[in-house]
């Protein structure tokens, strides 16, 4: 069993916002030579999730709605005292925070439209997303 570990690192332009990173999990599958394994991808911030879905703008902006309908932003949070992301926090939890991705032919094995997207919910700033690939 080998296993090679990656950090992803960006910076978020906007407070809320969806970033593909497919094309980056792949790369650093590519980089490991691991043929046959899984790789886990873990955003390094309470305050973000790792999501594999379909690349539509329309479906990202009903995740978004639903989750402002659910847990509004700008509502009264115990949390909010110095700063205003008590809802970002639950925000990660309900969009579940890590993924781990089967690895087949040295490839993501995926459905036909599945995408990995890290989703920021209290951005503008440097990010990180851990990506470890275990293998053979």
């Amino acid at each position: 069993m080998r296993s090679k570990t990656e950090y992803l690192t960006f910076e978020t332009k906007k407070k809320i916002e969806i970033i593909r990173i497919t094309d980056e999990v792949q790369k650093v599958i590519d980089k490991s030579n691991i043929k046959e394994g899984l790789v886990l991808v873990n955003p390094m911030h309470i305050t973000a999730a790792v999501v594999v879905n379909d690349n539509e703008s329309g479906l990202h902006s009903d995740y978004l709605r639903t989750l402002e309908r659910l847990v509004p932003y700008g509502d009264h949070y115990a949390h909010n005292v110095g700063e205003d992301n008590a809802a970002a926090h639950i925000w990660r939890q309900l969009m579940g925070h890590q993924v781990v991705l089967p690895i087949t032919n040295g490839k993501l094995d995926f459905g036909p439209w599945e995408q990995v997207f890290y989703f920021e919910f209290d951005g503008k700033r440097t990010k990180r997303v851990l990506v470890k690939v275990i293998g053979e």
